[in-house]
């Protein structure tokens, strides 16, 4: 960086990464509308079938989970961009060239990535609101930071799994299989759309080691949606953020920058 400034004095070295990383999420929308309405589909489908078989008291909690499903499954677009721009058009090489860093360049690709699926997680918003008025669970402003929250801990969360991933995949033919095969299975195994305790005792066993089961828990809890007291929200909240670090640390240790 300094070797920059000193060749460049009069050329901005920071603030621009982020900026332009909204930009290519943005463009990508914006020159493919389709891009803004896949994300919407998949959890949508979900909600579609399950408004016929399950109670509408559980409406409200399945749109919370296709909310966490949909930032979940950002790590598998993440995942398909940055294997593509280091495979396909070597633009991590130059990153790595660059006085951007690791932690700044794989901020970036989560949030362009995030751009593009923020179209479906307001209308997601929008739904929880209304339904959960009129079903007498209502989006307190308590509810909605644990949302907010937990949401955040995702994108974050899977964000790193993905580009950790996507560092060892070697071309370009894996990318959609492992990435589907590995979100999918996650977003499955977590008790995202329904209470944890309609799972067989085994599957509740494994989704505990899953931290979006503990985002799903604490957010059904503030909600009211399934009954939690205030120990068991902060037992939610602090697996949630362990489970969190545990899985960034390995993520980042897994991650290869600058290597072939």
């Amino acid at each position: 960086m300094a070797g920059v400034t000193k060749e460049f004095p009069n050329v901005p070295t920071g603030g621009r990464a982020l900026p332009a990383f909204l930009i290519i999420g943005w463009r990508w929308i914006g020159r493919n509308p389709a891009v803004a309405i896949a994300p919407i589909l998949l959890p949508f489908i979900f909600l579609y079938f399950l408004s016929f078989i399950s109670p509408p008291s559980l409406f409200p909690l399945e749109i919370v989970g296709a909310m966490l499903f949909t930032m979940q499954n950002i790590g598998s677009w993440v995942l398909g961009d940055s294997a593509t721009w280091r495979i396909e058009c070597s633009l991590q090489d130059m990153f790595v060239a660059s006085p951007l860093g690791r932690l700044r360049y794989l901020f970036g690709i989560a949030f362009s990535n995030l751009i593009a699926m923020l179209p479906a997680l307001v209308i997601l918003a929008g739904m929880l609101a209304w339904v959960g008025g009129q079903d007498g669970v209502p989006l307190t402003p308590y509810a909605g930071l644990v949302l907010f929250v937990s949401l955040a801990t995702l994108w974050v969360l899977f964000s790193s799994i993905g580009i950790a991933i996507s560092s060892r995949i070697r071309t370009q033919r894996e990318i959609w299989p492992v990435g589907n095969l590995t979100f999918t299975i996650l977003g499955m195994l977590s008790p995202l759309y329904y209470p944890i305790t309609v799972l067989p005792p085994l599957w509740q066993d494994a989704a505990r080691f899953l931290p979006a089961t503990y985002a799903a828990l604490l957010v059904q809890g503030a909600m009211g949606i399934t009954p939690a007291s205030p120990l068991e929200m902060l037992t939610y909240a602090g697996l949630l953020a362990a489970t969190t670090v545990v899985v960034l640390t390995i993520t980042l240790r897994l991650y290869r920058w600058g290597e072939l």
